[in-house]
């Protein structure tokens, strides 16, 4: 056979494309894995899993780009509130359900939820923009809105069925809304304000009182005002609401609340009250109780000064709220009802007793605080009783909404033979 080509050397050129390239080193990749994984199967898995947590946490961070906003601010949509108080018997029907549960501090509530407190029962509850409803016994309330937008402004609105609400709201941004509902009439209170609110639709008996701060009431058209100590009420049928001035209550002073009083161990103890003077009045009504709701009342006496003492009261914890009343016998509201407990005074007071903190757990601007100290022991939160120890001694506790900065939390745990001890923790809150 003739050779046509002329000597010399020769390049034969082949094109090779990127995504061959790609190809055969994929299927090379594959191939090692496989050999790998049947060589060192636990090995193998071990790695596949560590690669996977790597990747995604890549992939968070991509997409945080700067961290999660929720740690720093409230996020646009619906919020949750908290219960931080709980005391005798309280239920909650969630929303999406028709039965009742017993309420508990790590049950969170949601928009439409119900919180309903028995005759001797009583709750607190946060929400996200600082507001905070103390439902009082033989309440109902309803969750009618909690939400919050892309600009932080909250909307918290809450339904009284029934029964006696206490309010405060937090000193949220001007564009957002706290608002209660009662019997048809919606009172929007400004920030830091605080409100009693009362709704008895068997007696046809609704009203809204205002303690402080400033509140707009609307019913049926018609807008009312309202400054401190001021309340409107109304029947159903009635076309317009009533205005009226209400006489404020004294400040109680002392004991102050959640005040530790020693006494010899077995013996009773002397207590002395106090509190701030109110013009008009002629004389005041002191009321001491075994507990918060006041249906265990040991103490209900008439004093013509700001001060007294009351002989005789054993070891345990008391509640205790003065009122004042004028010429013709006609009574305030009820004051801030002060707690303080009556203790036995330990052989070495300064014992140093079990406490153990875990790291806070923030919740927009509420904490939630867990720790464990020794069982039958007390714990106090910035100056707030922990209500519930369990046997084994742990706790958990919510904070009331705190405000943007530095906040100090000081937890206190004493025990029965006058051990204490003080843990204090600062936390930045954004």
């Amino acid at each position: 056979m003739a050779d046509n080509r002329k000597p010399g050397v020769h390049v034969a050129w082949v094109n090779v494309t990127y995504s061959s390239v790609l190809l055969a080193v994929v299927a090379v990749v594959l191939a090692i894995a496989v050999l790998l994984h049947f060589a060192f199967p636990e090995a193998t898995n071990a790695g596949m899993q560590a690669a996977n947590h790597f990747t995604m946490g890549l992939l968070e961070k991509v997409a945080g780009a700067g961290g999660d906003p929720a740690e720093h601010a409230l996020v646009a949509g619906a919020q949750q509130a908290h219960f931080t108080n709980l005391d005798g018997t309280v239920r909650v029907k969630k929303a999406n359900s028709s039965t009742w549960v017993k309420a508990d501090y790590g049950l969170p509530l949601d928009k439409g939820d119900v919180v309903q407190t028995a005759s001797e029962g009583l709750a607190k509850v946060v929400f996200s923009d600082g507001t905070n409803y103390t439902v009082k016994q033989d309440s109902l309330i309803v969750i009618e809105e909690n939400s919050a937008n892309e600009h932080q402004q909250t909307n918290v609105a809450v339904n009284v069925s029934t029964g006696t609400v206490d309010l405060s709201t937090g000193t949220y941004m001007q564009g957002s809304k706290s608002q209660v509902i009662v019997a048809g009439a919606t009172a929007s209170l400004a920030p830091d304000s605080a409100a009693q609110v009362h709704n008895d639709p068997k007696a046809d008996e609704h009203e809204i009182l205002l303690k402080k701060g400033t509140g707009e009431i609307q019913r049926n058209g018609e807008t009312v005002q309202l400054a401190d100590w001021e309340k409107v009420s109304f029947q159903s049928d009635s076309p317009r609401m009533a205005r009226l001035k209400e006489v404020g209550p004294p400040t109680p002073i002392s004991p102050a609340n959640m005040a530790p009083i020693f006494a010899q161990s077995g013996q009773e103890r002397s207590v002395e009250f106090s509190w701030t003077k109110m013009a008009n009045a002629v004389g005041y009504r002191l009321r001491v109780s075994k507990n918060p709701y006041f249906s265990s009342v040991v103490v209900d006496q008439r004093v013509d000064k700001t001060e007294t003492k009351v002989p005789s009261l054993s070891e345990g914890a008391y509640y205790w709220e003065i009122q004042s009343y004028d010429q013709d016998g006609k009574e305030s509201v009820e004051s801030e009802k002060n707690r303080f407990t009556i203790l036995p005074r330990g052989k070495n007071p300064q014992q140093v007793m079990t406490l153990d903190l875990e790291p806070f757990i923030q919740h927009g601007h509420v904490l939630e605080v867990r720790g464990k100290t020794e069982p039958n022991a007390r714990v106090m939160v910035n100056g707030r009783e922990v209500p519930m120890i369990a046997d084994d001694g742990t706790f958990r506790y919510f904070t009331p909404s705190l405000a943007n900065g530095e906040a100090v939390i000081t937890v206190t745990a004493q025990n029965t033979t006058g051990g204490v001890n003080t843990q204090q923790k600062k936390i930045l809150i954004q």
